[in-house]
């Protein structure tokens, strides 16, 4: 008698245990199809404009670091928006950078993109049109937009960078076979419709986020990938002091209940400030690089509030 309860309270034991088991991975299973249906379903839509430090290398491992619904969606340093371009989000969108020229382009773009484009077909390819289309100052912001992307697709590198009078100055960097690619902007036109395009301050952009919020977050990196010292231009963009606000902005988000994403370079420099965060680390292909830059794998570190799921 006491083997046949032994024996029916072990089956009662193992059925119970698989019980919890296919639960979990129903849960799993779950998680994973809430995730997938953040992703795009539609024809992707690319970046139209080549973004030092842009995050389109992100785009393959960027599944397990999202949570399993959003509601609104923010990106304070806007950049060439390859994350935005990817997700796709279906709710509120809130992107900003404190760029003007840059969210003005993108705002032409979304309200006005066959008058961009016709713009740009206008312009000639030689090194001496660059230079002659540089030169101007545009007061329109239709012609502003067409001459940025104009410019960032035959200058060097793609580097969007400025004099200390605000002028745009990289040089023509002898680009082969260069075409203009329409139908991508006329998506992204589509993509950007429903979108809120402010030129700001992170710190501005931030306030307005509200728990149950994906923020990604990818600045102007201060210092150079491993310990490699720090990016002259770029502590002008954005200093160390900076990083430290953005750090504590970190610690805002999580209280308001929001979800955060935040690249960064992996450096010392960098944990010393995040020092409250734990970081992943990613290596990646090094894609843009000026004068004396070696090309090759190098490391990021992410900080994040949303548990990964592989």
């Amino acid at each position: 008698m006491l083997s046949k309860w032994v024996f029916i309270n072990k089956a009662a034991i193992i059925n119970r245990f698989l019980n919890l088991r296919y639960l979990a991975l129903i849960n799993l299973l779950n998680t994973l199809a809430n995730q997938l249906s953040l992703l795009p379903t539609e024809t992707t839509v690319k970046p139209f404009l080549r973004w030092a430090g842009g995050k389109k290398w992100l785009i393959k491992n960027l599944r397990q670091f999202l949570p399993a619904k959003f509601n609104n969606y923010h990106e304070p340093f806007l950049g060439g928006g390859s994350i935005f371009f990817y997700l796709n989000p279906s709710k509120n969108v809130y992107l900003s950078d404190l760029n003007n020229d840059l969210i003005e382009t993108y705002i032409q773009i979304r309200d006005d993109v066959e008058g961009v484009i016709k713009l740009i077909n206008k312009f000639g390819s030689t090194e001496q049109d660059y230079y002659e289309i540089r030169s101007h100052n545009f007061s329109k912001s239709q012609k502003k937009a067409a001459q940025f992307i104009y410019l960032n697709m035959y200058s060097y590198n793609g580097i969007y960078r400025v004099n200390s009078n605000g002028g745009y100055n990289v040089p023509f960097g002898f680009r082969k076979n260069i075409s203009l690619d329409e139908n991508n902007l006329r998506l992204a036109s589509q993509r950007l419709k429903k979108t809120n395009l402010i030129p700001q301050d992170f710190g501005i952009s931030l306030e307005r986020v509200k728990k149950g919020d994906l923020v990604f977050i990818d600045p102007p990196y201060t210092v150079a990938h491993e310990n490699n010292g720090f990016i002259a231009y770029n502590q002008k963009l954005f200093s160390l002091e900076d990083q430290e606000k953005l750090a504590s902005w970190l610690n805002e988000l999580k209280d308001r209940g929001a979800y955060y994403i935040l690249t960064n370079a992996k450096h010392d420099a960098i944990l010393k400030i995040y020092e409250d965060q734990k970081p992943i680390e990613i290596t990646r292909a090094s894609t843009i690089g000026g004068k004396n830059a070696v090309r090759g794998l190098i490391s990021e570190y992410i900080f994040t509030n949303i548990k990964q799921v592989y």
